[in-house]
């Protein structure tokens, strides 16, 4: 019986000291001088060499988005080469002319009425109906022999009224890209209809008479404004000789 416990305890005390030997191994290891500086060598160089693969792979990374953003400097540069189907980089917007031919034959027999201009100016630039002077919302031309002439389409645009007033006589308003209307009154013998697409100087209609502005005979009634039933606005400004 005896025997068996001293068994017993010697098996306990076995691994005890296999412990305690490798505690005093590891002690003994430790204390020796070389073992910290070796140790903290074998560190660094692990971490540098894990900072060195994470700059190559940043590195090439970059390389990568470089050549990209070259490749799509490339591709934007040859897209902006023109061809024969680009437009022009200075397109410019059409300017208005006189709705008519030839500015030497025709004289300004009523102008506009400018608020800002003289008195007499302004005196000048009323147009008398009945009892009642109002001002001249557009500029008035006639021939110097009193003779018909041709109207023309100032600019570009889309007729969008042909009417016969009993007072203005007959009408045609042309509506432009840019916002502005041309309205011309007076006329004989409209060659347009509502809807119809006109180019700048296509012939519109002849000077006619009306019977608010009868005292000038054969004559042309010609308005800009600011859009459709917008405000009057004075032609000269718009003319490319103003």
């Amino acid at each position: 019986m005896n025997n068996q416990k001293q068994d017993l305890q010697k098996k306990e005390e076995a691994p005890k000291s296999i412990e305690g030997a490798k505690g005093s191994a590891w002690k003994r290891l430790l204390a020796k001088k070389w073992v910290f500086p070796a140790t903290y060598i074998a560190a660094a160089a692990i971490i540098l060499t894990l900072m060195w693969v994470y700059q190559d792979s940043g590195k090439s990374k970059l390389a990568d988005n470089m050549k990209v953003g070259l490749d799509s400097s490339k591709q934007t540069v040859t897209n902006n080469v023109s061809g024969p189907d680009a437009l022009p980089a200075n397109t410019q917007t059409e300017t208005m002319s006189f709705p008519f031919k030839d500015r030497g034959e025709l004289d300004v027999s009523l102008p506009y009425f400018d608020s800002k201009a003289s008195n007499e100016v302004r005196q000048a630039a009323l147009v008398e109906y009945g009892d009642t002077f109002t001002p001249h919302v557009g500029i008035d031309y006639a021939r110097h022999d009193d003779k018909p002439f041709d109207v023309m389409a100032a600019m570009s645009g889309k007729v969008t009224a042909v009417e016969k007033n009993p007072v203005v006589g007959n009408l045609v308003e042309i509506t432009h890209s840019n916002g502005l209307v041309t309205v011309y009154q007076s006329l004989a013998d409209v060659k347009v209809a509502k809807d119809q697409q006109v180019k700048k100087g296509d012939v519109i209609a002849q000077a006619g008479r009306n019977d608010l502005e009868k005292e000038e005979g054969v004559h042309l009634h010609f308005e800009v404004r600011q859009g459709q039933g917008g405000a009057a606005l004075n032609p000269e400004q718009f003319f490319p000789e103003h």
